[in-house]
């Protein structure tokens, strides 16, 4: 088991005001009875001011993305560098949106999960299949070629650094969710995989979460399960009453 991790991915929600409010109002609720690591992504333009109420408290501030290159004529891209200065510990990279409407290939994700490292980001690194990939049996197959290409080349020691996230794309947004055993079950599938590319132990140690309408009533079973070491949260990490119930499970 991994360290448990619970990450609220904001996608292109809430404007400054309505971010700072949400995040206020969710370091006054926080608790975190379960000590777990808790991080926030909201939108660029958002990072440093909600970085100015959560950076002494325990509550972690994570981007959406990044670009491969550090700096240069790329108009409208972020670099791991910005990210840093404005005080970011983590990084979404190949979230099944990015990799769907800006065709973001296993290959583009290996570059800047590397750059993350580079930069002493955390990568949060999603993989996960299509509902046609699903009921046409190729969710190992799928799982397989993004882990290993995805992950190819990284160094043992930097991939105990690395977070996977696990989001069946038929279960985001959609209010449907992967059972607890299906998705414990390719969380297990992912884990063996780890450990054919690494070892047991490093394997062992990485943390994998699950993402896919995670709700409060959902978490508490899902994170019960052997192979799960805490969610991606998508709508439910908008509100930070339901947040802080999925943080408190």
């Amino acid at each position: 088991m991994g360290k448990m991790i619970i990450a609220g991915n904001w996608k292109m929600n809430k404007d400054l005001d309505e971010a700072v409010q949400l995040v206020e109002k969710l370091k006054k609720g926080f608790k975190n009875k379960n000590k777990v690591e808790v991080v926030i992504c909201p939108s660029f333009t958002n990072l440093s001011s909600v970085n100015e109420i959560v950076k002494d408290s325990d509550i972690m501030l994570g981007a959406q993305n990044m670009y491969t290159e550090e700096k240069g004529a790329y108009t409208g891209e972020i670099s791991a560098s910005m990210l840093k200065s404005v005080g970011c510990k983590y990084v979404i990279v190949g979230h099944s949106e990015r990799r769907q409407y800006f065709n973001e290939t296993n290959s583009f994700l290996n570059k800047k999960v590397k750059v993350a490292l580079e930069n002493n980001l955390i990568p949060i690194y999603c993989v996960g299949e299509t509902l046609e990939q699903r009921e046409s049996g190729k969710v190992e197959k799928v799982i397989k070629e993004q882990i290993e290409d995805g992950l190819k080349g990284v160094s043992l020691e930097d991939l105990k650094k690395v977070v996977v996230a696990y989001e069946p794309v038929w279960a985001i947004g959609t209010g449907k969710t992967a059972t607890p055993q299906q998705a414990n079950d390719v969380h297990f599938f992912i884990r063996k995989l780890l450990k054919a590319m690494a070892n047991e132990a490093v394997a062992d140690y990485i943390s994998i979460l699950y993402g896919g309408s995670v709700t409060p009533e959902s978490c508490r079973e899902l994170m019960s399960k052997s192979d799960i070491d805490g969610a991606l949260v998508g709508g439910a990490s908008l509100k930070a009453d339901s947040f802080a119930e999925i943080i408190n499970y």
